[in-house]
């Protein structure tokens, strides 16, 4: 099963050998300085967004590889049934969220509470993930926040 951990000041996902080939690739590395946020999602199923990219996706059963959106692409190596440590970067890193499964709810809890420690700046403000930005709902605001300012 995959690893999440810290490795100097990278976020690594280190993959079996059996899951680098169903990923199509080797260790998966981000740097620890763009770590936005740390959280656990006891629901495997809620890690996945966007659609599957380059990978090995099994129904109701494994997700290993990446999955894109519009907003970027995530990397999961994630099992049915089991909780999921998620880490969100902000840019450069290479993935959006980094998501991988642990056998038990206090795996992960103790996972993300260490990597969340290694982080210089992660946002703690909520447990939970933010929702996906929607380009027409930022270009609304926009749009509305500069005719409030004319208006003043």
């Amino acid at each position: 099963m995959a690893r999440m951990f810290v490795e100097g000041d990278e976020v690594v996902v280190h993959l079996s050998l059996r899951e680098r080939a169903a990923a199509r690739r080797g260790d998966v590395r981000a740097p620890l300085g763009s770590v936005s946020r740390v959280t656990v999602e006891p629901s495997w199923w809620r890690a996945l967004r966007g659609v599957p990219h380059k990978g090995r996706w099994t129904a109701g059963t494994r997700c290993i590889g990446t999955r894109t959106y519009e907003g970027g692409s995530d990397f999961v190596a994630i099992r049915h049934g089991r909780p999921v440590v998620c880490v969100e970067f902000r840019d450069p890193a290479p993935f959006r969220l980094l998501a991988t499964s642990v056998a038990t709810l206090a795996e992960a809890r103790d996972r993300a509470r260490a990597i969340s420690d290694r982080a210089p700046d992660p946002d703690t403000s909520t447990p939970c993930r933010q929702p996906l930005p929607v380009p027409e709902e930022d270009d609304e605001n926009t749009a509305l926040d500069q005719r409030r300012s004319e208006t003043e």
